[in-house]
């Protein structure tokens, strides 16, 4: 970008120090972002199996897609998981802080339980979650079995493998309760002595203020939390490999399988494509629709801060 050369060499001097501060940024956006979005859109025009030299196929790979029952598979449980896990996940960590934002005795100890899992690998947490669900030794259906309750086949059955995912994507909600605790926190309290002037009492406070202006960090960890979901696979890798019967096949395994188990490249970059596009397309829609619902401070609700 040319500086102005009507500016003043101070405001030229604070542009040419901004740009250099980015650097390392924009650095990391060309070579591991960029570059591999642009190299995986190449690749996929191409057939590789990483021996011998690419070979130019085309739009194949896409017209191929089409027909895949496989990848009709992959992309259905892959937003089943999305669009289950992401609102659960919001508002659990909504709720939890609430409870926690209470000045009560021993707060700061459940804080930092609910933070914990967060900081745990995703492989460790898989394998802990294999055991606690194992449906014929996991400490979960013998508690069940104790109650003399039904005991359900988790992992082992396919229409209870994904819901079981899906709470596992719970397990790891204490970042987004640390989130929506800094918003809570920086929520004037003039808002709700008005607010309990005018008579409004616990629900009304939430609804009418908490709400509002927990809706830019809300809008925030929908789309982080969108975009994290799409790129299911250490669970459905660790826990079932797809399975049962594909029940958890999702597209970032299926890309895996046919990268490297397939020797696939070119389909598996179309497949990683198609997952770029649905990103993009789903982060989009959240955008168009932050305008109707998201409040800024000092703007009119429902206009997204215009």
């Amino acid at each position: 970008m040319r500086a102005n050369p009507s500016r003043s060499p101070f405001a030229r001097r604070d542009e040419r120090r901004f740009y250099l501060f980015i650097l390392p940024w924009l650095l990391g956006l060309v070579l591991f972002q960029a570059g591999p979005i642009l190299a995986a859109i190449a690749l996929s025009l191409t057939d590789w199996n990483l021996v011998a030299s690419p070979e130019w196929r085309g739009l194949t790979h896409y017209d191929t897609l089409t027909h895949d029952p496989l990848f009709r598979t992959a992309l259905k449980n892959t937003l089943y998981y999305s669009l289950a896990s992401v609102p659960l996940g919001v508002g659990l960590a909504f709720v939890l802080a609430l409870l926690v934002n209470r000045r009560w005795l021993g707060m700061g100890f459940f804080r930092t339980v609910f933070l914990v899992p967060a900081l745990v690998s995703g492989a460790a947490i898989a394998l802990v979650w294999g055991w606690l669900f194992n449906p014929r030794f996991g400490a979960i259906n013998s508690l069940l079995r104790t109650l003399h309750l039904p005991t359900p086949g988790w992992l082992a059955d396919p229409s209870w493998a994904m819901p079981t995912i899906i709470l596992l994507s719970l397990w790891s909600v204490g970042g987004w309760v640390l989130i929506y605790l800094a918003g809570l926190r920086s929520i004037p309290r003039e808002l709700y002595d008005a607010a309990r002037i005018d008579g409004a009492g616990p629900l009304a406070l939430t609804r009418y203020v908490t709400l509002p202006m927990l809706s830019p960090t809300t809008y925030f960890l929908l789309v982080v939390g969108t975009i994290m979901s799409l790129q299911l696979f250490t669970p459905t890798y660790i826990l079932t490999e797809g399975g049962p019967r594909n029940s958890t096949l999702t597209l970032p395994l299926y890309i895996y399988r046919n990268a490297f188990e397939f020797q696939k490249l070119g389909y598996a970059a179309a497949l990683s494509v198609v997952l770029i596009l649905l990103t993009l397309a789903l982060t989009l829609v959240q955008v168009a629709l932050a305008r109707r619902w998201v409040f800024y401070a000092g703007t009119t609700p429902g206009l997204g801060g215009r």
